[in-house]
Formats: structure tokens, C-alpha cells, sequence
């Protein structure tokens, strides 16, 4: 398998990562860097091709969530840069994502009048190559790949996204937030075992303290500001952040009785609402079961905020967009209130390099906000983490969850990286991988095989592991419930058109098994044959058939035998006390069987009725037996003894279901 970051290598913002599984090619979100605003801010998709074929080299794109740094690339990868095949997101983030890529264009080209940016149209026409994808729903690209979302958390509608192709499976988890809050919940996903999993970092070292003691202190700097006359400013992302604050102040201000003004940015976070209202599906379980009677998002104490107000005199709380201080309404609102430091700024999230954001987090006092404008900060700054991003405890916790043979680590510093990396190798055992953007990382995936296990195989090995643990049980030892079990059987590898089968040895018919000489000896004498099954008996022991073996140009046989009680079956088919013996029994239940077969073109016995022919057996199509054995010291129980081809493996599946049926 093959891994290759074209964004958040190392980094946190422009994410697109590239994964090569099984022959197939996903590109991984498709976002855009805050922090630049010339063309380092999309990824370099000059490394897939510099010829603009895209299409014919990426099988797929997933977008794992709306925010832009993990889908404001996509316009401009799809309809300027020429990728054409198909882009798949869940509902929530197809029905978003057009709003904030619609929101950025404006500020990029109408108010900084930069050239070249995509148009609206080709957001429009973006979307319509867009391919919903469902929770829990596996979407097949092709006859091959397939793909199927988890809940991430984070934001609304974001998901975690498992792709397979063949023998190679890979888990992209996007960003995901392992702790639930006041409108979402928290991500999971099942023990689906990939050969890689690639998982972000964002706080890969850091283990935030309990949510209840966050909630408490952002209160109460809120509530100390305002009762000093000061105006608080919240840069938040318009969804998200945003609603989990809201709801949070809007509960606080009706417990406390406060009448200071609350607002946030009108527009974008107003037309967010709306949507967490259409998919209400996608919250907790608390705002589901309380929507009906009042909506959490249908705030009381909220109001729209107008570009007036930042010059109105008193205390006030804004939540402004976006969330780093680079654009838009909260850059322009701090550049006002910044001086004063009677006022507050609280940062609840992460602060790419090289924006407003993270200067002044670093504790600058005078901030370039452009090339002709600088800022004094006076203004109280905190820190307060409310990140949807799961802490070094979650990203732990959501690999146990998993339980991947390799991890790879993106989205995040490289230093948090490493000391994560050493930890994850330590705790769980497997490799860890952390490459920079444009590095190659080649993975060597198992050779796994999945197969059918037969009842046989399934039944013998049950007893054997529930045996074993009453041996254990009667020498006082404690035994825990049975969630895994050793299974050693012979393993049959399909032919393409196949699925591999486990089965019992007992279910194969070594004496029929082909026999294919290498060298120069003729097919098929005794001595070949019986060093085949003595090479195959001892495999047997090991679990696995050899290849060569289940590829040889012949046909292997199985067989299996159907037990039944004699006098029930006898009163079933009508039977008078006189013919209840076994192989009176046993021959009407043959008649039976052969009457059933006729009745269907595709099941006919080869010798027809039977009635010139030897009635004790009954031959279907090239290879398929049915008889009946005779009773024998060791088992005198009636039965019929059914063996077959495996080329033939559908027509013994009919055939079987007719046995069945005559048997009950």
C-alpha cells in the first residue's frame, strides 16, 4: 500500500493525502492552507500529474468534512485543474460545504480582489459530481472498491471513512473528537482491523481536562468581562465551535438572569443553524430527544450581529468567523477592540502558523495585520481550549477501537508527532509512520485471506474451545466468556470466481484429489498419489491447503453426510411399521430425494427415474453423489452420504436445499 501527503504532512491545515490501495487510488480530502494566501495554499497536485490527467489516475475523492481545510481545494482541483470522477461526502457536508466555499470566494476575490480564484458557478458544478455516503452504508466505486463512513464527532455530518479493494483496507479518520459535547456525539467505529489506519494529531501530546471544568471557567472570564464594562470576542468557525458555545451561554445567561447582549456574525452561522436543524439526526441523543419540544438551536438571547455594533459603547459578547483570525468579521471587530484592555479575547480552538490567531496566542504585543496596518494588543487574551479534536487519550482510544496492523500520523506538528509515534509503537506493538508532505511511504499489507468457514469446521472447533474451558473451569481456573477461538482446518483458495472456503478435513476426499506432476513422471500413479495425501495430510495439521494443490487443473471433492431420525422421518413420508427398518428408511427417503430433483430441469438426476439404474445412488450432473451407506458397528445411525466437485460447487447448493427439505 502505498501513503502520500500532499497536505497536513507534518502540518496541520491544507489536508489531501493520497493512498493507494489495492491497485485503486483515493485522494483523502482536498483542502486549502489558512495561513498562505498565494498557491501554497492548495496542495501540490503537480505530483500526481503535470500533464492535468487526474481523472484517469484517482479512482475517487473523500471529503471527510466541511471545513475548508479539508474541502476548499475542491472547486479549484475539479474544474481547474480537470478532475472529473467522482467525489463522495455525507448529506450534512454536501448541503454545507457550498455555503462556506461560497462565504471564502467572497472574501478572497470581491473584498481582497485577488484574480484567478474559482467562480460560483464552479462551486455549483462541483457539487453536482458530489456522491452521498451514508453512515454505515458501504458504497461501491467499482466492482472492487468500496467504501463506508463512521461518526467522527467534530462537526456536523463529519465521518470517518473505511476503503477496500481486494486483500488491502485502509481507515481515514479526517478529524474526529472522541469526547461528546453539548449537540454531538462521540466518534466510534468498529473493530474493522486495517492494514493502515491514518489518523490526525491536531493535540497528539496534549490531555485536556474534564469538559465540566472548561465549561466553568469560560464562564466565569466571560461573566468577570462584561461586569466590567468590557466587550468579549470569540473568533469561532461558523459551525461547530459556534453552536457548542451558543448553547453554552444561552443556558448560562437564562440560569443567571443577564441581560448584557449577546450576538454572533449574521449570515453564515444563521444559515449553519438551519442545517443542524434539518439534520437533527446527526446530534446526541439529548438534543433528539429535546428537539421536539424546543430546539437547542432556536436561541433566545442570540441576536444577529451588524458591523454598527462594534462601535456602540458597553459590554457586549460577540462569536464572530472565522475561527484563526486571518479574514472576515473577526479580524475586522479585533482590530477595533484590540487596544483596549478593559476587553477580552478567547481563543476556544487551534491557530494555524502564520495567521492573526496563533501571533497572538504566541504573546505578541503589536501584530501585522496586513503590509499597512498594525495592531496594538492590549486586549486580554485567553486560551481556552473547546477544539472538536480528540486529545492524545481519544487518538489512543480510537486505535484500540480499530486495532490496526499500521498507523500513520498526519495533521498535526512534528514534534507532537514524535512523541506520539514512540508511544503508539510502545502500547499497541505495530509500526507508526509519520511522512511529510510529498514523502512516498510503501507499506507492506498482509497476505490475509477471507473465507467462509464451514458449520462443520465452526461446530467441531466450538466444542473443542468449550471443552477446553470446562476442563479449565474444574481445576478452579477463571474463564472469561469465549470471543475468539483457534479454528485449524483446510483452507481452499478460490479461483477468482470463488469465495475461499474453510473446512473440516474431514469434509475432503483425499483419495479423489488430483494429482499434477512437475517433472517427467506420468499423472496419477500410486505413488504420487500417496505422497500427495501424505503432503496434504500433514498441512492439514497446520490449517492451510497448499496452493498448488487447490489450483491444480483437476477437481477436488468434498463430501458431507446428513444424519436423520429413522421412525419420525418414516411417519413423515407415510411409511407402515413393517418398513421401518434403516434401509427401508433409508431408500424412501432416496426415492424421495430423487422425486424432488425431477421436479426441476436444473437438479435432474443423470439416470432419471432410477429404474434402470442402481436406485441406491443418485448421480446429478458430472460429479454430484447422494447414497445411502449401510449401518456399520461404528454408526448404525441413518444417513445420506452427499459428495461433489468443486467445479459443480452451485448445483450441490440446490441439491443440498432438495436434501433438506425431504429431511426437515
Amino acid at each position: 500500500m502505498k501513503v502520500v501527503p500532499l497536505g497536513a504532512g507534518q502540518d496541520v491545515g491544507r489536508s489531501c493525502v493520497l493512498v493507494t490501495v489495492g491497485g485503486k487510488t483515493i485522494m483523502f480530502d482536498c483542502g486549502m492552507h489558512m495561513g498562505y494566501n498565494d498557491e501554497r495554499r492548495f496542495p501540490d497536485f503537480n505530483y500526481i500529474t503535470t500533464e492535468g490527467d487526474f481523472t484517469s489516475r484517482i479512482d475517487a475523492v473523500v471529503i471527510t468534512h466541511f471545513h475548508l481545510d479539508h474541502c476548499g481545494a475542491l472547486p479549484h482541483f475539479t474544474e481547474q485543474r480537470g478532475y472529473h470522477g467522482p467525489i463522495y461526502m455525507t448529506p450534512p457536508t454536501k448541503a454545507i460545504c457550498p455555503i462556506l466555499l461560497e462565504d471564502y470566494r467572497k472574501i478572497t476575490v470581491e473584498r481582497k480582489g485577488e484574480t484567478g480564484f474559482f467562480t460560483s458557478q464552479h462551486i455549483k458544478d462541483c457539487m453536482k459530481k458530489v456522491v452521498p455516503l451514508h453512515l454505515h452504508e458501504t458504497v461501491w466505486v467499482d466492482d472492487e472498491l468500496e467504501l463506508r463512513a463512521y461518526y467522527a464527532g467534530h462537526v456536523l455530518g463529519a465521518a470517518m471513512v473505511y476503503a477496500r479493494c481486494g486483500n488491502e483496507s485502509v481507515v481515514y479518520t479526517g478529524d474526529y473528537n472522541m469526547t461528546p459535547d453539548r449537540h454531538l456525539g462521540a466518534a466510534w467505529i468498529d473493530k474493522v482491523r486495517p492494514d493502515v489506519l491514518i489518523t490526525e494529531t491536531t493535540y497528539g501530546t496534549t490531555i485536556r481536562d474534564s469538559k465540566r471544568a472548561r465549561e466553568r471557567d469560560f464562564l466565569e472570564k466571560v461573566h468577570s468581562c462584561v461586569m466590567r464594562g468590557g466587550k468579549v470576542l470569540i473568533p469561532c468557525f461558523a459551525l461547530g465551535r459556534a453552536q457548542e458555545l451558543c448553547i453554552l451561554i444561552e443556558t448560562y445567561w437564562e440560569r443567571m438572569g443577564l441581560t448584557v447582549p449577546v450576538y454572533f456574525s449574521a449570515g453564515l452561522t444563521e444559515k449553519a443553524n438551519r442545517y443542524y436543524k434539518l439534520f437533527i439526526n446527526w446530534t446526541n441523543q439529548k438534543v433528539k430527544e429535546s428537539f421536539v419540544d424546543r430546539n437547542p438551536f432556536d436561541f433566545k438571547y442570540i441576536k444577529p450581529w451588524n458591523r454598527e455594533y462594534a462601535d456602540l459603547p458597553g459590554p457586549m459578547v460577540l462569536f464572530a468567523t472565522p475561527g484563526m483570525l486571518h479574514i472576515g468579521t473577526s479580524l475586522e471587530v479585533f482590530r477595533k477592540w484590540a487596544p483596549d484592555e478593559r476587553n477580552m479575547l478567547i481563543m476556544p480552538g487551534y491557530c494555524v502558523a502564520g495567521t492573526v490567531g496563533a501571533k497572538v496566542l504566541s504573546g505578541m504585543k503589536v501584530v501585522d495585520i496586513d503590509q499597512y496596518t498594525q495592531v496594538s494588543v492590549n486586549i486580554d487574551v485567553q486560551n481556552l481550549s473547546f477544539s472538536a479534536h480528540a486529545d492524545a487519550k481519544g487518538i489512543m482510544e480510537l486505535i484500540r477501537q480499530a486495532s490496526p496492523r499500521n498507523v500513520v500520523l498526519v495533521h498535526g506538528e512534528k514534534s507532537r508527532m514524535t512523541y506520539l509515534k514512540s508511544k503508539i509503537m510502545s502500547e499497541f506493538g505495530c509500526p507508526c509512520y509519520d511522512p511529510a508532505n510529498g514523502e512516498l511511504l510503501e507499506i507492506q499489507t498482509g497476505q490475509d485471506v477471507r473465507a467462509l468457514m464451514s458449520d462443520q469446521l465452526f461446530r467441531a472447533s466450538w466444542e473443542k474451545e468449550q471443552k477446553k474451558r470446562q476442563d479449565s473451569s474444574v481445576l478452579g481456573e477463571s474463564t472469561a466468556p469465549i470471543t475468539q477461538m483457534p479454528v485449524r482446518g483446510v483452507l481452499l483458495l478460490g479461483d477468482g470466481k470463488r469465495v475461499p472456503r474453510l473446512l473440516d478435513p474431514s469434509e475432503f476426499d483425499l483419495d479423489a484429489v488430483p494429482v499434477v506432476e512437475s517433472g517427467s513422471g506420468s499423472k496419477g500413479d500410486a505413488g504420487s498419489v500417496d505422497a500427495l495425501k501424505d503432503s496434504m495430510e500433514e498441512t492439514l495439521s497446520a490449517g492451510v491447503l497448499p496452493a498448488q494443490h487447490a489450483q491444480s487443473s483437476g477437481s477436488i471433492v468434498f463430501r458431507t453426510r446428513k444424519v436423520f431420525d429413522g421412525p419420525s422421518l418414516a411417519r413423515r413420508l407415510g411409511l407402515m411399521e413393517s418398513e421401518t427398518a434403516s434401509m427401508d428408511v433409508s431408500k424412501a427417503v432416496l426415492a424421495a430425494i430423487r422425486e424432488l430433483l425431477l421436479l426441476d430441469p436444473k437438479t435432474c438426476p443423470a439416470d432419471g427415474d432410477g429404474e434402470s439404474a442402481d436406485a441406491s445412488v443418485i448421480a446429478v450432473g458430472d460429479s454430484i453423489r447422494i447414497s445411502v451407506p449401510q449401518s456399520t458397528e461404528e454408526c448404525d445411525l441413518p444417513m445420506v452420504n452427499i459428495s461433489w466437485a468443486w467445479e459443480e460447487e452451485e448445483l450441490a447448493t440446490q441439491t443440498l436445499a432438495v436434501i433438506n427439505r425431504v429431511l426437515g
